[in-house]
């Protein structure tokens, strides 16, 4: 029996050795165990990577237990498929050629070339995602930072924005009076002191006047009395700031904890809108990343992306084409020629049994028919040899009196 590698890829396509007859087949059903060989291994790691990018790309330990048992399911599929011949058995006593193997059926390969294609988003894909993992990462942020624009334009975050802009405008107001307040004290004690300084100057004889001193009446003493004036105006002023000051303090404490209040609500939403947006990171939001990376740049990203999985797809699929372009093989012959014999021995097998259990039921029929005929039979006989012996003996010991009567009184009588 042969061992080695290329037996074991013949057992790997689940195929016949012994029906490999042919260095054509051999090479066929070989590739086409390498084949699902490789698939297993891509579907392993595909699978692995699925549940990678299920779970946010922390690297579960059991994402290598899901691949394998994934590849096996397909596998099992492949073998199934390949191993398959698909064997006419009508009219089992003809050697025609033509009768040894059925059409093919194409649900069959349909739904294989179907599940190539599921397995191709569901594998394929995040081994994609995987490979073009810094070009999604850059555009999911750029996704995540017009979400956030947009979480604050609205919601929550507009209406605490807005009401923190409302008392930061009373605020303002309240500050505007008190300064509009302070900026008249300053300015008409800045014109108290140029008033002033004009007295001292026509108190020097170089002012307006140009006479030395500063008489009561004169224009020095109206300079100074203006500027006096107006200091006190200006102290007036800063005494009413000053109970503006006061008579805001409640209100301004009352804003100062609504606006720190609000600050905290305002960076608490900020957060929560911050952890949404970034758990909108799992495979469908890469999934879109990528397509959108694919439709933008199809020329730099798209077509290495649809011709690896195109690839992917291709390994997918080609033991099954294979197998499906080799149809009618010597190795598919053989194996007809194999099951059409055993299943004509059998039929043959079949028909003796039947027929022999027939002759049986026959001759068992027979032989109970005769055994009740000869029984019945015997029955007759017995019954007549009764009767027989029944009239001999009641003739034997039954007598008429009329016969014995006369002798029967002359014994009497010689007594």
């Amino acid at each position: 029996m042969r061992t080695g590698l290329g037996h074991l890829l013949l057992r790997v396509a689940n195929v016949n050795p012994r029906s490999v007859t042919t260095h054509s087949d051999r090479v066929l059903y070989r590739s086409i165990g390498v084949f699902i060989l490789l698939y297993f291994l891509y579907a392993t790691i595909g699978g692995a990577a699925f549940i990678d990018a299920s779970t946010g790309y922390r690297h579960p330990w059991y994402q290598w237990l899901v691949g394998p048992l994934v590849a096996v399911g397909v596998v099992a599929y492949d073998r199934a498929v390949v191993g398959r011949v698909a064997v006419n058995y009508e009219r089992l006593d003809s050697t025609d050629p033509h009768l040894l193997l059925r059409p093919p059926t194409l649900g069959l390969y349909l739904g294989r070339i179907g599940l190539a294609l599921l397995f191709a988003v569901v594998v394929t894909e995040p081994l994609m995602l995987a490979r073009y993992r810094g070009e999604i990462d850059a555009r999911l942020a750029e996704t995540h930072n017009a979400q956030l624009d947009r979480l604050d334009a609205g919601g929550a975050v507009a209406g605490y924005q807005a009401r923190l802009a409302d008392l930061r405008g009373q605020a303002g107001a309240d500050d505007a009076a008190v300064r509009s307040l302070t900026d008249r004290a300053a300015g008409k004690r800045q014109d108290a002191r140029i008033l002033y300084r004009q007295a001292l100057a026509d108190s020097r004889g170089s002012g307006v006047t140009h006479s030395p001193g500063c008489p009561r009446g004169g224009y020095c003493h109206d300079l100074v009395r203006r500027s006096r004036s107006l200091d006190a105006q200006a102290a007036a002023l800063d005494r009413q700031a000053a109970q503006l000051q006061r008579d805001q303090r409640p209100e301004r404490a009352a804003r100062a904890a609504e606006q720190s209040r609000l600050a905290s609500l305002l960076t608490t939403e900020r957060a929560a809108n911050a952890a949404v947006v970034r758990g909108d990171s799992g495979f469908g939001a890469r999934t879109a990343a990528m397509w959108r990376l694919v439709t933008v740049d199809f020329w730099g990203v798209g077509v290495y992306y649809l011709g690896i999985a195109l690839l992917m797809v291709a390994l997918d699929c080609a033991a099954i084409g294979l197998k499906f372009a080799s149809r009618g093989n010597a190795y598919e012959r053989n194996e007809a020629r194999a099951a059409r014999l055993r299943e004509h021995e059998a039929a043959l097998i079949h028909e003796r049994e039947v027929h022999d259990a027939r002759t049986y039921g026959d001759a068992t029929a027979k032989v109970i028919a005769d055994g009740i005929e000869a029984a019945s039979h015997d029955v007759q006989l017995a019954r007549a040899a009764t009767d027989r012996a029944r009239a001999v003996l009641h003739t034997a010991v039954v007598v008429d009196p009329a016969d014995l009567e006369p002798g029967f009184y002359r014994a009497r009588m010689d007594a």
